[in-house]
């Protein structure tokens, strides 16, 4: 049952596996989605701007880029830093915070928007983070997510990560997040719209974007440690099929077309 979870464990599990490897490198394929993402929600210059998980910083850099005032916030330091050099090259104005979605560090009412690209989605607690999500926002604010679908690649990529490292019991799967009826049991009267995406990852090769991944990549890297030297080859078998399975390039090259939809909520 829900009550038997142990969140506290499965909150230092994720940041232990969102610290492994580099996600600042596996991000420089989004920032388009983070674009996108400022445009659907329509922000506007001088609004109070919080990204939620934050990463390196892609999302809160777009918002930076229409003169919002940003709060970037993220729970591993060495992301965050990567965050502030890149805003220095840029010379935008981003405020890099340390916290965790379940329990951000600001009062009430603090934020005209709240934005997350693939990053609040994976809290453990996701009640609790949709409820902190709201809570610092101010009346007639919105929120703005990107999440991944379960029927698309990524969704695919998990169901086999999960195939050979089972999740704890109990735990909805983040891409939860996606669905209109989940929605409104996290956003109970919300009015909430949704709009579906296509991301392409391109790369040279299936072999370059495993290595890539198993190098870069902290799911990929947590779920190789846990199947051990035994199970390594069974999961990068099974990896490597998938992304054969999707790949759209015909050439000899990789193009993984990673379906998500855009979520705008007002609470």
């Amino acid at each position: 049952m829900t009550d038997a979870v142990d969140y506290a464990a499965l909150r230092a599990r994720a940041r232990a596996t969102w610290s492994a490897g580099d996600f600042a490198v596996v991000g420089t394929m989004l920032p388009i989605v983070s674009e996108n993402l400022c445009e659907y929600v329509d922000l506007r210059a001088e609004e109070d701007v919080l990204d939620v998980a934050t990463g390196s910083g892609n999302t809160a850099i777009a918002a930076a880029r229409r003169f919002a005032r940003v709060t970037g916030l993220d729970f591993v330091p060495a992301l965050l830093e990567r965050g502030r050099q890149r805003a220095t090259a840029e010379g935008l104005d981003v405020t890099y915070v340390e916290g965790d979605a379940e329990e951000l560090p600001f009062p009430d009412d603090s934020f005209d928007v709240v934005l997350s690209t693939f990053g609040v989605m994976f809290a453990p607690d996701q009640a609790k983070a949709a409820g902190e999500l709201v809570r610092v926002l101010r009346p007639g604010g919105r929120i703005g997510l990107s999440v991944w679908v379960p029927d698309g690649v990524v969704g695919e990529m998990f169901r086999t990560f999960v195939k050979h490292v089972p999740p704890p019991p109990g735990v909805t799967p983040p891409v939860a997040w996606s669905g209109e009826a989940h929605l409104s049991t996290l956003f109970p009267g919300a009015k909430v719209e949704l709009i579906r995406r296509r991301l392409r990852v391109v790369m040279p090769s299936v072999d370059f974007w495993s290595d890539y991944f198993r190098q870069h990549f902290g799911p990929t890297i947590k779920a190789f440690e846990a199947v051990g030297p035994q199970g390594a080859p069974a999961l990068e078998a099974d990896l490597k099929a998938f992304a054969h399975r999707n790949n759209l390039s015909g050439d000899g090259t990789l193009v993984l077309p990673q379906d998500y939809v855009d979520i705008l909520i007002r609470p």
